[in-house]
């Protein structure tokens, strides 16, 4: 099969697993540089979404999430590209540690992709929108955008919020994954790994 994979450091050691345990795959569409570095040095092929898609699996780690598979992602500003993997696959899995989990989004600070010359203009709209950005200086995207981390937020309408910050001229995407949720979560803790199904969308 070709999986999907995300960023960070849940993936780094799920390539690390790929790689080890020499699981057969055709290959692996990446959503950013930093994973295609670590597919690189596994060996294991990078393949194109536009003539590979769509996928199976696609699996990542989350920032935040709610029992439901909803996240926040982004800390690793590859938002953008992960949104699109996961758009583009038929089971999304999320691994995270228990820490993670919460009732709630909004404690993590909400990243949101944006074009550089829309930085103030979209800072300004996020401030209607209750949040409290913060642009995250000197980090620029593998698309060439910045970041603007909303902090303050409680989400409780997370697909509401996701359609309105989406609407924001100069609004690449939002780091919220409410439309497309998870649909499995693999919770580690102390206690164990415990699995959570997301219900029917």
């Amino acid at each position: 099969m070709v999986l999907g994979v995300g960023t960070g450091s849940t993936v780094a050691e799920l390539i690390e697993a790929l790689k080890d345990r020499k699981i057969q795959l055709s290959g692996a569409v990446s959503s950013s540089r930093q994973t295609s570095e670590l597919l690189a040095k596994a060996r294991i092929p990078e393949l194109d979404l536009n003539s590979d898609g769509p996928l199976d699996l696609y699996i990542d780690g989350a920032d935040e999430a709610t029992a439901d598979g909803t996240l926040i992602k982004g800390g690793g500003a590859a938002l953008t590209r992960e949104k699109v993997i996961a758009a583009a696959s038929a089971r999304f899995v999320c691994i995270i540690d228990d820490s993670k989990l919460v009732e709630v989004l909004g404690k993590f600070p909400l990243p949101v992709e944006v074009i550089p010359m829309a930085r103030s203009y979209v800072a300004r709209e996020l401030v209607k929108l209750g949040g409290q950005p913060v642009w995250r200086d000197g980090v620029v995207t593998d698309n060439g955008n910045v970041i603007l981390d909303v902090h303050n937020l409680r989400l409780i309408d997370p697909p509401a919020f996701e359609a309105a910050a989406n609407q924001i001229a100069g609004v690449v995407t939002v780091g919220l994954f409410a439309r497309r949720r998870a649909d499995v979560l693999i919770v580690a803790g102390e206690d164990g790994v415990k699995t959570l199904t997301a219900p029917s969308r």
